[in-house]
């Protein structure tokens, strides 16, 4: 496979899953900016969030206030923001459009409706409840596209490129919104256990999908420990860190298999496994867990910078 041709399949799956991760991002935000209007701290929240984004400085350029309807366009439809749900499925579309031939009819005819709709929203109409049904309108083009792949495409080399792509994003969206919680939204030491932090770890596992899973796993209450545990640690949770991570050297060592041998990628894959795989909560913890977090990102990264030397992607 042409290095064009992987570049475009890894960063079309990227884009989709990104798409989905802002939305689910801005929802946390939303939700808990609502939770603290009466205190007063609601923008406090929603710069937490851009700051999980890496988009704090960009929106900081803007001048504008951090409130709902500000930051909610920001994250959803500014032109100027590289991350915006409107640039990520535009880029989704134009990379599926450049290898219209190495993807199915089904993922195009997702990909190139949800643009069509998309394109046709306008901005100024998008508040409140309505903000909340696109979120929820953007999550299920994800899910409808990762549908259409997992059930129509080849299992070639194509498909572990779409595939590494969508766990390289998501594990860097786990692991972020984890970080906004416990680095940047940890709450005052009077409010741990409160109904204000119960109600934040609540939206933080909604986030990530994971809400009735965890108590099918945990049948006591929210605990900031079996929280950050399962999202982290539970190999059976389908977002955590651990399983991202597994998934994600998967991927790469099957390319290893169809290209004949393994480089760089594949070691940076394994010492993002490795990293999950040989520790506990316990040292996680004592050793701090931003500061965990942070090096996941930045091995994650290496992961996806070693793939494009790798394989040639430009």
């Amino acid at each position: 496979m042409l290095g064009r041709t992987a570049q475009n399949l890894y960063w079309l799956s990227r884009y989709v899953e990104r798409a989905e991760n802002m939305a689910r991002l801005l929802e946390v935000g939303y939700r808990m900016s609502l939770t603290s209007r009466r205190e007063g701290g609601s923008s406090e929240h929603l710069m937490s969030m851009l700051q999980a984004a890496e988009m704090d400085e960009d929106f900081a350029k803007k001048d504008r206030p951090a409130d709902v309807d500000t930051v909610a366009h920001f994250m959803m439809f500014d032109p100027t923001n590289p991350s915006s749900v409107f640039n990520c499925i535009q880029a989704a579309r134009t990379n599926a459009r450049t290898v219209r031939t190495a993807i199915t009819g089904d993922m195009w005819e997702t990909l190139n409706g949800a643009w069509l709709s998309f394109s046709q929203i306008k901005p100024r109409d998008v508040r409140g409840a309505k903000l909340l049904e696109l979120l929820e309108w953007v999550k299920h083009l994800s899910h409808e596209f990762r549908g259409a792949l997992l059930g129509t495409i080849l299992r070639d080399d194509g498909f572990s490129f779409l595939q590494a792509g969508n766990f390289v994003e998501r594990a860097d969206n786990t692991a972020r919104i984890l970080d906004m919680k416990y680095y940047v939204l940890l709450p005052r030491a009077k409010m741990v256990g409160g109904d204000l932090d119960i109600q934040q770890w609540s939206l933080i596992l909604r986030a990530a999908s994971a809400h009735r899973s965890y108590r099918h796993v945990y049948h006591d209450r929210y605990k900031a420990h079996n929280i950050a545990d399962f999202l982290m640690l539970r190999a059976e949770m389908p977002r955590s860190l651990i399983y991202c991570a597994r998934f994600i050297e998967a991927q790469v060592d099957t390319l290893a298999g169809f290209y004949g041998g393994k480089g760089e990628c594949n070691e940076a894959a394994a010492s993002l496994r490795s990293m999950v795989e040989g520790t506990t909560m316990e040292t996680i913890f004592a050793q701090g867990l931003h500061e965990f977090l942070t090096e996941f990102i930045a091995r994650n990264n290496r992961v996806s910078n070693s793939l494009s030397e790798s394989y040639n992607f430009y």
